[in-house]
Order: C-alpha cells, then sequence, then structure tokens
C-alpha cells in the first residue's frame, strides 16, 4: 500500500502492474513515467513494462501479478478508499479472469475498505462481472475514464456493469464532453493533464460537466487544473474546491 496525493482516495494499492495505451488519454500516461523509474531504480516488479519510444517510455503491454501484495489489505486496521491498481488496468485483456476473482475475494474480505476501481476497458468489466462469479460488493465502486467524446460509449458499457456506484474520471479532460449521458453514474471526477507534455484543459469543458452532473444528480468532484505545475495552477473552479462524493443513500 502506498499513501497518494490523489485527492479523491486515501491510498493506492496494486496488485497488478503494467498495462497497454488504449486511446488518446494514455499518451502522457503518468503511470508509464512511474514505472520506467521504478525499473531505473530497480524494483523487480516494474521490469520490463515499459520501454523508450523516441524521448518518452511507453507501455509494453506486459503485466505484472503480484502475488504477494494481494493480502496487503488485510492488514489495514484503519478504513480507508483504496484506488486499485493506480499503475495498471484491472479489466485489460493480458491480466486473467482467475486473478481479478482473487482481488474480488480480498475486497470482500475487508468490507471496512472503499475500493475505487478506475479501467478504460468497461466492456470487459461488464462482461466479466456479469457472471455468477463476482458478487456485487458494497465497498466496491466501479468507473471508466473518458478523456474526449470519442470514448463516450464507455459510459454505456459502465452502465451495464453491477455495482453499487458507478463513476467516471474525465481525467485527462482533453476535449468536450457535452453530449455525455450521466443517467445511471453516481460520481464524476475532473481533471486536466499534468507533466511535461500536458494538453490543456478549457474552462468551458469542466462547465458543460458541471451542467450535466446538476441536471442528472451527479456528484461532482473537480480535481485539478493541471498543466506543466499543477500545484501552480491548483483546484478551484469558480472561486471554490468541489469534493462531492457519492451519495451512498440512492
Amino acid at each position: 500500500m502506498a499513501e497518494t496525493s490523489i485527492e479523491w482516495t486515501d491510498a493506492t494499492w496494486n496488485p497488478i502492474a503494467g498495462c497497454a495505451v488504449m486511446s488518446a488519454g494514455c499518451t502522457n500516461c503518468y503511470a508509464m513515467r512511474m514505472a520506467a523509474r521504478l525499473e531505473a531504480m530497480g524494483v523487480e516488479k516494474y521490469r520490463g513494462l515499459t520501454r523508450k519510444s523516441g524521448n518518452r517510455h511507453v507501455w509494453t503491454g506486459r503485466v505484472t501479478l503480484d502475488e504477494v501484495s494481494l493480502a496487503v489489505p488485510l492488514g489495514w486496521s484503519k478504513p480507508r478508499k483504496v484506488f486499485v491498481n493506480s499503475m495498471s488496468d484491472l479489466f485489460q485483456e493480458s491480466v486473467p479472469v482467475e486473478f481479478v476473482r482473487r482481488i474480488w475475494d480480498i475486497m470482500a474480505e475487508t468490507p471496512r475498505h472503499t475500493y475505487q476501481i478506475l479501467t478504460k476497458r468497461p466492456d470487459r468489466m461488464a462482461d466479466a462481472l456479469t457472471s455468477e462469479v463476482f458478487a456485487v460488493l458494497p465497498n466496491v465502486w466501479l468507473g471508466t475514464s473518458v478523456e474526449d467524446s470519442s470514448v463516450l460509449s464507455r459510459l454505456d458499457a459502465l452502465r451495464r456493469v453491477p455495482a453499487t456506484v458507478r463513476f467516471v474520471s474525465f481525467e485527462p479532460l482533453i476535449g468536450s464532453v457535452a453530449t455525455a449521458e450521466l443517467r445511471g453514474i453516481n460520481w464524476a471526477i475532473v481533471g486536466g493533464e499534468s507533466g511535461p507534455r500536458a494538453r490543456p484543459m478549457d474552462e468551458a469543458w469542466v462547465g458543460e460537466i458541471k451542467e450535466l452532473c446538476d441536471s442528472s444528480g451527479t456528484a461532482f468532484f473537480f480535481k485539478q487544473w493541471g498543466g506543466r505545475n499543477k500545484k501552480a495552477t491548483g483546484r478551484t473552479y469558480r472561486g471554490r474546491t468541489w469534493d462531492a462524493l457519492p451519495d451512498l443513500r440512492m
């Protein structure tokens, strides 16, 4: 487990490492940079997960299934929100469904924690979780990433997922998503891209999402403006911070 500065969670848990580029939102993925850095530091778990392409590192498509990390949450006594696989995607094709089930078992054994799972592959998530092998766990929130209008169909796939809480991360937001349908989505996170190659986020795009949330009853969480120095740009929108969480009474 690692404490984290991610604003919408308390900790990260990475029983899997490594991924594959899926869409435009992956171009400047922070996890690719971090994985390359960890490999350079000699961390075996990240060996061979990225390769150099031009002047940056990209995923190779390989994944590491970390048996040692599987049981880590069992030892956490204090309840916390846990972002599952910040360095991977649980529902990518190279992750066996059997390993997903073992992660599910750990989450079922630790109802004191709230687990947040984010994928760019909600179709596979929906197909897997509609099987009888997986129970709907009230402490597991399931979400998808949507970076622009070209991948809005992910929201339709997310609605097929049996879950207590469904959420969408509009991060990195690199285009308008004004035509998004948030029916059945409990929570929306909005954030601009950060890092040395960050693409800009238009304030009008944020406003479109805020209006969609207001009309659909979706909780609105504004994470950051992003940019090369995300601390400098901050996370204030319309003169305040927006830290709403899903309404679990719904």
